[in-house]
């Protein structure tokens, strides 16, 4: 007595082809750049000050990418800093950055509080295209983002 056949042989991999197409979507999720800018702004309290940046996914609170530069004295952008497929498609970014500017004191290369280090965040918003983010030196809006980059 033989069992009784559910699906054929053939049908067996027609089941299969919705998967992979699925399991296709979800990892072939465009990525984009972000170029971002500090202008022209930043150059007289900053020159020579190092900049760190970096990428934040909102949902999961996790860095995807970092970059670091230095601030020029006199040129038109102060710095710019490349992040090259850093963004994936559909989902939520912030930035955040911090001078090493060490005003009455700090430690150099380290991120201390923002009245000694300057520190950003940025709202990203989603990614659905390569970006550029330009920003204007404003101490009035700092935020506390050290612990980023320990």
């Amino acid at each position: 007595m033989s069992t009784p056949v559910l699906f054929s042989h053939s049908a067996k991999h027609w089941l299969l082809v919705p998967l992979c197409f699925v399991a296709l979507q979800a990892t072939a999720n465009e990525t984009y750049d972000l170029t971002f800018q500090g202008d022209g702004s930043f150059s007289y309290p900053h020159a020579g000050d190092n900049v760190e940046a970096a990428i934040v996914e909102v949902n999961t609170d996790e860095v995807v990418a970092k970059q670091s530069g230095t601030i020029a004295d006199t040129t038109e952008p102060a710095f710019t800093l490349q992040f090259d497929d850093a963004l994936e498609e559909g989902k939520l970014y912030d930035l955040h950055y911090w001078i090493d500017s060490n005003f009455g004191g700090g430690n150099e290369g380290v991120c201390d509080p923002e009245n000694i280090d300057h520190q950003w965040r940025i709202q990203l918003g989603e990614a659905t295209g390569d970006m550029t983010e330009v920003v204007h030196h404003a101490p009035e809006e700092l935020t506390p983002v050290c612990a980023t980059f320990e």
